[in-house]
């Protein structure tokens, strides 16, 4: 009886540490689910906020008057004709009456910076689209510069706005004037200006004392007096913002390294430019035109918290942007040009269209040459190749095939298809061929496996019936690996749609501002695809083409999303069980 309970507790407890093992088993493969799926939404989430700003746009509505005589020299209302009119001219007079009180060619320049030259060729193919507008007066919306739009979505630079609720006097409406308060309302700015001033000289101090060490130490007389000449240059620098900042001052100078102030009165707004020592009076620039020089209480101080030297948009730039918004011309709206337009030097007017139409060339190209050549590779290798080395080589060299790095993929196109056989770079035909040589190793090797997955039962009853092999493959053992091999075909069609390297090496990287056409002579014209598109975009110089590369990013992904989803919809519709 005791050799009989040692004997269960032992089972007993190697059944315990069984299913302690087991359970340890279930929670770590819980826990790696957990964190690959919060590592894919954190992935998500962070490009989907990064692109949350690419889909909206802000657009300026200007009302152009169409004047005959400035966009239809001949007055025949040819093609010929109105494409030699002025509608660069047109958007420039529009935007000056807004803003009636800006005359110098400088401001002027800036004024016309808050919309792309681009827009012009927009307003002619409206009126292209329709001649019967020339002579009549029509509203037309376009995008505001990226620089404004970032601006706009609170991308550029954070504001502050403080009213003093104390009267004061404007003494003019426009170009320099001074604001007269009653009291010392300015003095903040004054204290933080020093203070800034202060800050800055004490770091140029450092730095002369560290270039005067370095000069001291230095082994080559030139290298030390460069050091020297550097130190004296910032010991200058340091006095000279010491003096500014030092309370005896007469005045405090604005200047574009310290945040802008501007104050809206009367309608206008002015850029201070000059604050009185006493702080009771502000010298500045008028930016938007006063509608008088009446004493008003109804006033602001606004702020902009980063420097303009440190910003792409202007603080003139800013108070005519937020004055378009205030009157209504400046709105916002869903982005519709990042899915109509092609690409674009100007992140306002960049969209996806080509990118998408290229893929779906391309794709088309690679699904028509992968696919057919594919399944009838992986046919005769499964149902008519006899067993022996050169089959058995020809497998293995797939299978290593399906391992190769794509970028020696685009080398072999670059050498064979564009050099050798001379076809265009850039181009859907040479692009989907490169893709096809990529993707027929998966083809094949997920099509073989399908036709594996056939029972044998099925071959050997239609050969018993009076089949021939022939017979047999194509009208029962096919039909029914159909499900496997589509799957397998278009998760390699998808893994083709995100590839950027081969299409990198046979120039796809080119700019195309046109959408290629969908027809067989778009085969062969210039076109990028979407990780291209995406690789372009992650590479520029503006601001504004981040939101956008994460939106297209996003796009990618929906496209990649939709082609797994058709796999996994076919293998479920047309998958037997057997």
């Amino acid at each position: 009886m005791t050799d009989r309970k040692d004997i269960r507790a032992a089972v007993k407890a190697r059944l315990a540490r069984r299913y302690r093992a087991e359970g340890r088993f279930r929670m770590f493969g819980i826990l790696a689910i957990t964190a690959a799926i919060s590592v894919l939404i954190l992935l998500i989430g962070s490009i989907t906020i990064q692109s949350i700003p690419a889909f909206r746009a802000y657009e300026l509505t200007l009302r152009i008057e169409l004047d005959p005589a400035r966009i239809d020299p001949a007055g025949d209302r040819s093609e010929a004709s109105l494409r030699r009119g002025a509608y660069s001219s047109l958007l420039q007079e529009a935007l000056r009456e807004v803003f009636p009180g800006i005359e110098t060619r400088a401001e002027l320049r800036e004024l016309f910076g808050l919309y792309t030259s681009l827009n012009s060729a927009r307003l002619l193919d409206r009126v292209l689209d329709d001649p019967g507008l020339v002579g009549q007066t029509v509203d037309f919306t376009f995008p505001i510069s990226d620089d404004a739009d970032l601006y706009l979505k609170g991308l550029t630079t954070g504001s502050s706005e403080i009213a003093p609720a104390l009267e004061a006097t404007p003494s003019g409406t426009n170009g320099t004037i001074t604001i007269f308060a009653n009291a010392n309302v300015f003095s903040p700015i004054v204290s933080d200006i020093r203070e800034r001033l202060t800050d800055r000289a004490a770091e140029l101090e450092n730095r002369s004392e560290r270039y005067a060490r370095r000069a001291e130490s230095s082994a080559s007389g030139d290298a030390a007096e460069r050091l020297q000449r550097e130190a004296a240059l910032a010991r200058a620098e340091a006095e000279n913002l010491s003096a500014l900042a030092s309370p005896g001052s007469e005045a405090v100078e604005m200047s574009p390294e310290l945040p802008s102030r501007l104050v809206r009165i009367n309608g206008g707004i002015v850029l201070i430019e000059r604050i009185g020592d006493s702080g009771r009076s502000a010298e500045g620039r008028v930016l938007v035109a006063l509608d008088s020089t009446a004493p008003s209480r109804d006033w602001r101080i606004w702020t902009l918290t980063v420097p303009q030297a440190e910003r792409r948009i202007s603080d003139a730039q800013i108070a005519w942007a937020e004055t378009l918004r205030e009157r209504g011309l400046v709105t916002a709206g869903f982005n519709t040009y990042l899915f109509t337009n092609a690409d674009s030097r100007e992140p306002e007017l960049a969209g996806v269209l080509g990118a998408i139409i290229g893929s779906a060339l391309t794709m088309l190209v690679t699904m028509f040459l992968a696919v057919p050549i594919g399944v009838a590779t992986a046919v005769y290798l499964e149902e008519f190749a006899p067993k022996n080395r050169l089959t058995g080589f020809i497998e293995v060299n797939i299978n290593n095939l399906a391992a190769v790095p794509s970028i020696v993929f685009g080398l072999l196109g670059l050498a064979v298809f564009i050099s050798l056989f001379g076809l265009p770079r850039s181009a859907p035909l040479v692009g989907g061929m490169v893709l096809a040589l990529m993707t027929l190793p998966t083809v094949i090797i997920s099509s073989r496996a399908a036709l594996k997955a056939v029972p044998p039962s099925i071959r050997e009853a239609a050969l018993g019936v009076g089949a021939s092999k022939l017979q047999t493959v194509m009208h029962h053992v096919l039909p029914l690996a159909a499900p496997g091999i589509l799957t397998g075909s278009i998760i390699g069609l998808a893994q083709a749609l995100g590839e950027t390297a081969p299409l990198l090496m046979i120039g796809m990287v080119a700019f195309v501002a046109d959408t290629p056409s969908l027809s067989l002579s778009g085969l062969t014209e210039p076109a990028t695809v979407m990780p291209v598109q995406i690789f372009l975009w992650s590479d520029g110089a503006e601001r504004a083409f981040e939101p956008r590369t994460a939106a297209a990013i996003l796009v990618l992904l929906a496209l990649m999303i939709i082609f797994n989803a058709i796999a996994v919809f076919l293998r479920r519709r047309f998958e037997r069980r057997w």
